[in-house]
């Protein structure tokens, strides 16, 4: 008998029919001598439905009030799941993230998980009953609720995983598993059977969106093994865990990308000691994630600056750089939304040089620009234009003898999702 978490995403539990069908998923697992607990995220596309709401009640919503409002769409999906357990005859009971013991800090809309009170849910189990939790939510220390950002749902489910012992975290959603790039707009991606740790954190980091960065980071931290998996059928996923010998043999992993960041360019800034520290201090301080920087080599005394960072950033970006680059006498301030970054990942890129070479010989030969390059041990992220995404990914993936013989076919996804899922975060 396994102790198994179960999370499902709000494409899974969308409708009352998708609900039905999670509830006798669930009973099935417990038919067969498993303990069980779920984890739920918002039906559908709820979440946004509230933000609308909120912004037409008020611009500028308080961060406190907004919690509250987004907290109810997950309460919404529990409750509906365990009214459909009880209804097939097994005892469930639905918990928020407070009453299910998820402590966190008192950071609003992005909160962290400190610690995992685990009473209630033991004594559910210990009863027999299958608990329903509401991801995406805690309490802070003063009683307030609290959200943990998009994706929340994930690191709820590893966090109630790792403080319950559960032997497995299985994450639901509409796409089976882990690929070596989004099938979406890489037809001929390949499903992988397991991933590790690192190689997950840098694919989730560069864009891919099956796995939430913060859930894979806890985790690697806590050892937690994560199975994700296809809410629509049986057969098994990925599974995310310790690095094995085998997993390091292939140079490339997988290749993300990302079409929601924009890039910044501050130009004519001074080239004085200080000014960069000044300049991307003051993004910090207003909560700006910058990803990639570049600088120029100095000419005249100036130079540019260029960094990348979310969309979602770009307001506060603009309005930190309004104030801070006359006070750094810097000459202008430029934004290009229209790009994408595309990462090569793979454990084994540590042993294998010229894995850059290759691919910028390949997009060269596409005559696709790259406007930017980062790296790090395991990972190697370019930013290109964004009309030309989808060729340099399939490129990529052909050039690292990525491609699988069978091609991918989306059938869960209506076309409008499958739209919903290709311009999130844009």
């Amino acid at each position: 008998m396994a102790l198994i978490v179960c999370k499902f995403g709000g494409t899974s539990v969308a409708s009352p029919e998708r609900i039905q069908k999670v509830a006798r998923r669930l009973i099935e697992r417990k038919q067969a001598g498993n303990d069980v607990v779920a984890v739920v995220s918002a039906m559908g596309k709820t979440t946004d439905e509230l933000v609308g709401l909120a912004n037409a009640i008020n611009a500028d919503p308080p961060a406190r009030e907004m919690d509250r409002l987004l907290s109810t769409g997950e309460q919404v999906s529990m409750a509906l799941l365990a009214m459909a357990i009880e209804a097939r005859g097994y005892n469930s009971m639905s918990f928020t993230g407070r009453q299910a013991g998820i402590e966190t800090d008192a950071t609003h809309a992005k909160a962290k998980i400190v610690k995992v009170h685990n009473d209630r849910i033991k004594k559910a189990l210990e009863a027999g009953v299958i608990p329903v939790i509401a991801g995406f939510q805690g309490i802070d220390a003063r009683g307030d609720m609290t959200t943990l950002g998009r994706g929340g749902s994930d690191t709820t489910a590893v966090a109630v995983a790792w403080g319950i012992g559960a032997d497995v975290c299985e994450i639901y959603s509409d796409v089976d598993g882990v690929y070596t790039a989004d099938p979406r707009i890489c037809p001929h991606a390949r499903k992988l059977d397991e991933i590790s740790y690192d190689d997950m954190l840098e694919m989730s980091g560069a864009g891919s969106g099956v796995l939430q960065m913060r859930a894979v980071e806890f985790a690697k931290k806590y050892h937690v093994v994560i199975h994700s998996r296809s809410a629509f059928t049986d057969t098994e996923g990925t599974y995310v865990k310790e690095a094995t010998d085998m997993m390091e043999e292939a140079v490339i992993t997988g290749i993300a990308h990302d079409t929601s960041e924009v890039k910044v360019t501050i130009r004519g800034v001074p080239d004085n000691t200080g000014v960069a520290a000044k300049l991307f201090s003051a993004l910090a301080g207003n909560m700006v994630n910058t990803d990639m920087i570049i600088q120029n080599v100095s000419e005249d005394g100036v130079t540019d600056i260029s960094f990348t960072c979310p969309g979602a950033d770009l307001a506060r970006a603009r309005e930190t750089l309004d104030r801070i680059v006359p006070e750094i006498r810097a000459r202008e301030v430029s934004v290009d939304e229209d790009i994408a970054k595309v990462s090569l990942v793979g454990t084994g890129m540590k042993s294998s040089p010229g894995v850059a070479a290759k691919a910028f010989s390949v997009l060269g030969e596409a005559h696709i620009n790259i406007l930017a390059i980062s790296t790090s041990p395991i990972r190697l992220s370019m930013v290109i234009d964004a009309g030309q995404v989808a060729s340099a990914v399939q490129l990529l993936h052909t050039a690292f003898g990525l491609d699988s013989d069978s091609v991918f076919e989306e059938t869960q996804l209506s076309a409008e999702e499958i739209a919903a899922k290709m311009n999130k975060g844009r």
